[in-house]
C-alpha cells in the first residue's frame, strides 16, 4: 500500500533500525518506545491486522509467532510481553498488521 508506514519501511524508503529480517518477516525498533526494549514485528507483505487473515496466511502467522522468541531474545530478553492490536476499537494505529515485544525493566501495566 502506497501509503502505508510499514510497507515504506519494508521497501527501504523510510530509515528503521532493523534487528531482524528474514523473506517474510522484518522486525526494528520502535520510534516510540513504551518500554526498555520495544520492538515491531511485521509481515514484509501488507495484512491490515488479524481480522485480515485468511486460511491462506496460515503459514506466514505459523512462521511470525515461531520467530518471536528467537528475535526477543538477540534482543537479549529473558523475559518479554507481545502485543497486537485489532482495529481502531482495539487502539490499532498503524493499519499493518504488527507485533510489539515489549521487554525491559519497566513494562507498561494493563
Amino acid at each position: 500500500m502506497s501509503d502505508c508506514v510499514f510497507c515504506k519501511i519494508v521497501a527501504g524508503e523510510l530509515p528503521a533500525s532493523v534487528v531482524y529480517e528474514d523473506d517474510q518477516l522484518l522486525a526494528f525498533a520502535s520510534i516510540e518506545p513504551k518500554a526498555d526494549t520495544h520492538l515491531l514485528v511485521i509481515p514484509k507483505r501488507h495484512i491490515e491486522n488479524l481480522d485480515a487473515l485468511t486460511a491462506g496466511d496460515a503459514e506466514l502467522i505459523s512462521h511470525l509467532m515461531l520467530t518471536l522468541p528467537g528475535i526477543a531474545e538477540k534482543a537479549g530478553l529473558s523475559g518479554y510481553r507481545t502485543i497486537t492490536n485489532t482495529g481502531v476499537a482495539g487502539g490499532q494505529e498503524v493499519f499493518h498488521m504488527h507485533f510489539h515485544i515489549l521487554g525491559g525493566n519497566e513494562l507498561p501495566g494493563f
